[in-house]
């Protein structure tokens, strides 16, 4: 491969090909996964748009996070899919790009809509009098639409980073989805300068909006710790255990996977770890907030006793 053809270029995911008798097993698992993750995704946005109770700013935030992930496995997903029952398991240079650039975009943003929840859940429990007027509508608007903007600007120049490299050798990907790390790896150029790079923006993207997150909840502690409220505590446990269930199943992971020296990437227990950040967290997530959330579990009761 060279820089001058890269119309034709074309990548190998090496993917789970590596026990190709389980090829089919795989493949009606993770279409049994996608399909349960999009309808309880969609379960979700619908019931936020039709229960009235659920019309508050935390559930404004939970209903774009649902947004988010039905999109963020809609980008892996489906191709992985269609690459368990082809001999051929290939991505071209250009939907690699598209792949990547989307995955991108959709998980920086959703590090920094899980910030904006926590913030959220900080005002409501240490300053509940001012909570309206702090999450007004305009505000909570502003702040997905802020965290849209950090995602496009990462994704932008992560991708670029990435796909400006020459490759002119292997084509193999050494997972089941165009990530950046594998495909730096096949880079015939010198990658030193854009590992730097890339390293100190997922740290500023990741780490910004896990430390935004930490602090948050560092003040809701120290209010509940000041106020001795064994009521305030029971409210905070109920409000916030679910968030804080998916933060660290999402930045835990997160950092884990790009927080590491290069080295270190390529093995099974990598492809495992990425699908744990990519397939099965989108998976629980919705559960999480439902089996935990008493709101969610009233609106569905007057949900069902409408239908």
């Amino acid at each position: 491969m060279d820089k001058r053809n890269r119309t034709t270029m074309e990548f190998i995911f090496i993917g789970f090909s590596v026990i190709p008798e389980l090829q089919y097993f795989l493949f009606a698992s993770f279409l049994c996964i996608y399909i349960i993750s999009m309808a309880a995704h969609m379960f979700l946005i619908v019931l936020y748009n039709l229960s009235s109770n659920l019309h508050t700013p935390m559930y404004f935030f939970l209903a774009n996070f649902s947004f988010l992930e039905k999109c963020y496995i809609s980008t892996i997903t489906p191709n992985m899919l269609k690459n368990f029952l082809s001999k051929h398991k290939t991505i071209t240079f250009y939907g690699c790009a598209v792949q990547m650039y989307c995955f991108l975009l959709l998980g920086s943003t959703e590090c920094y809509v899980l910030a904006a929840m926590a913030y959220d859940r900080y005002n409501a429990i240490c300053h509940p009098l001012l909570y309206n007027v702090i999450m007004s509508k305009n505000a909570c608007v502003k702040l997905i639409v802020n965290s849209w903007i950090i995602g496009l600007m990462a994704a932008i120049i992560q991708t670029s980073l990435t796909f400006f490299l020459d490759y002119c050798g292997p084509n193999k990907i050494n997972n089941f989805y165009c990530d950046i790390a594998p495909l730096m790896a096949l880079a015939c150029s010198d990658t030193r300068f854009n590992e730097i790079l890339i390293f100190m923006l997922v740290l500023c993207v990741v780490v910004g909006a896990f430390l935004l997150t930490i602090v948050s909840y560092t003040r809701i502690i120290w209010t509940i710790i000041m106020h001795h409220s064994s009521a305030g505590i029971k409210k905070a446990f109920s409000t916030c255990t679910s968030h804080l269930i998916v933060v660290t199943i999402f930045f835990g992971s997160g950092c884990v996977m790009y927080l590491r020296p290069k080295t270190s990437y390529g093995t099974d227990m990598d492809r495992l770890l990425s699908l744990m950040y990519t397939v099965i967290a989108p998976l629980l997530n919705p559960f999480i907030y439902c089996l935990r959330n008493n709101d969610v579990k009233v609106a569905v009761k007057k949900m069902m006793k409408i239908a």
